[in-house]
């Protein structure tokens, strides 16, 4: 079979190697617009559960990759000045670049042909082959091109965010929320290099206004960004890449398939950064989709069907999660009038994923400090 996959990310990538692994035979090729040295971004996260699930289906990757990752095993919240560890949340990151190179190495190895520096104009020229994968990202032109089969919605929501990096490394994966005359300032930030680190910074709507940062250029934003958590960055500086504030996109598909044509990742769905797992769900995307043409051959519809099946209800459980957590941030700035102990188990609950129950179980040393700072159960 032909597999030809639009976008040279983790989903794209990844399900090369799996796919071409099922089937030497199987002629893949992946087709990416920027040069091989490119991406957007900084680092990316894996949750330990994220690792597990990776290791249940695929060990030997799952092991490659950790090798290469920076680990941690609490989360920390800052209620402005007032850090609170939470334990029993271990995590791995690793640079967004160095994750591509190392799944490009790897799908080379399996003979993934990947071409590089190559913008795809004629989506249905590559649909051409037996299968056209879309892992081309949430501008997806794949899906873009079949936008009637596929039948995405976007919700671009309230908040306004801008990723940047630093060169200030930090223990753990960090929630930091501050307090100014504009509002609430909230940064997500954690190392993925023993130099560098992620540093998201995200604000609500009204605090992008108050702040005067529509009439900001980028030097000016960074060096108010920089005031603000001058305390955390200890004299680091941050650091842009293509950085700009954005609305984060909500985006479902109505179709997952169309045709001989599927998506994968942020091109089919996307799940928002507060919960850490878009390229978890990028990767078990590939995943699935590798096990449906495993058990179902060239029966490219039979194929697609199973992938569906398999996938929805898991992605759509996470999507309510990310909802979820995303509205959590829109009303940050009510929500630090909370006392601090009260403040981080309000965000650790955030999802309605995790019970009191749950806590006690994970984070015992939290909890306990949430006691002694008498947190009433429920609160």
């Amino acid at each position: 079979m032909r597999f030809n996959i639009v976008g040279a990310g983790p989903a794209g990538l990844y399900f090369a190697y799996l796919v071409k692994g099922l089937d030497r035979s199987h002629e893949v090729v992946v087709y990416e617009q920027n040069p091989p040295s490119v991406t957007w971004g900084f680092g990316v996260v894996f949750s330990d559960r994220a690792l597990e699930f990776l290791r249940d289906d695929d060990p030997e990757t799952c092991e490659f990759l950790t090798a290469h990752l920076e680990r941690w095993n609490d989360i920390t919240v800052v209620h402005d000045h007032t850090a609170i560890p939470i334990d029993g949340n271990g995590f791995g990151a690793i640079g967004r670049l160095r994750l591509l190179e190392l799944l490009a190495e790897r799908a080379r190895e399996r003979g993934v042909k990947i071409v590089y520096g190559t913008r795809v104009e004629d989506v249905e020229a590559l649909a051409a082959a037996d299968v056209l994968v879309g892992a081309d990202g949430v501008n997806s032109r794949v899906r873009a091109q079949r936008q009637r089969g596929f039948g995405p919605q976007v919700e671009h929501r309230r908040n306004r965010f801008i990723w940047y990096g630093t060169t200030a490394p930090f223990d753990t994966l960090t929630l930091t929320f501050r307090l100014t005359d504009h509002g609430v300032y909230c940064a997500h930030h954690y190392r993925y290099r023993s130099d560098m680190s992620t540093f998201l910074v995200e604000v609500t709507e009204n605090t992008w206004r108050r702040a005067g940062f529509a009439d900001m250029d980028e030097i000016a934003t960074i060096a108010r960004c920089e005031r603000v958590f001058e305390a955390d960055l200890a004299g680091h500086a941050i650091v842009g890449n293509r950085s700009f504030w954005r609305r984060f996109p909500v985006l479902t598909n109505r179709c997952w398939s169309s045709g001989n044509v599927v998506l994968l990742g942020d091109a089919l769905r996307t799940v928002h950064f507060s919960i850490g797992s878009g390229t978890r769900l990028a990767m078990e995307d590939a995943i699935a989709l590798c096990k449906a043409f495993a058990d179902h051959g060239g029966d490219v519809p039979a194929a697609f069907e199973s992938f569906e099946a398999r996938r929805r209800p898991t992605t759509d459980k996470l999507g309510r999660a990310a909802r979820a957590s995303l509205a959590w941030y829109e009303e940050m700035d009510e929500r630090v009038a909370l006392p601090p102990m009260a403040f981080a188990k309000s965000y650790m609950t955030r999802t309605g994923r995790v019970d009191e129950t749950q806590l006690e179980r994970v984070a015992p040393r939290f909890m306990a400090a949430c006691r002694a700072a008498d947190v009433s159960p429920g609160s």
